[in-house]
């Protein structure tokens, strides 16, 4: 039986998150859709951004 004292806990994986990716020149149509390609890149980034920022604070030296 393992002594509680000494038995480590694995850290969960904590990996860097990454930038979603940017549309091609052609991924939009350019016929005013109600949500473009481009809003929901700006949608995506705006969660990375927010998502970076949480990962910085918990991993000062990034």
């Amino acid at each position: 039986m393992a002594d509680v004292a000494t038995t480590r806990a694995v850290p969960a994986p904590d990996p860097r998150p990454e930038p979603p990716p940017k549309p091609e020149p052609g991924d939009c149509c350019g016929s005013g859709c109600a949500v473009c390609v481009y809003d929901l890149y700006e949608e995506a980034l705006e969660r990375y951004r927010e998502l970076l920022a949480a990962w910085l604070a918990r991993h000062p030296s990034g």
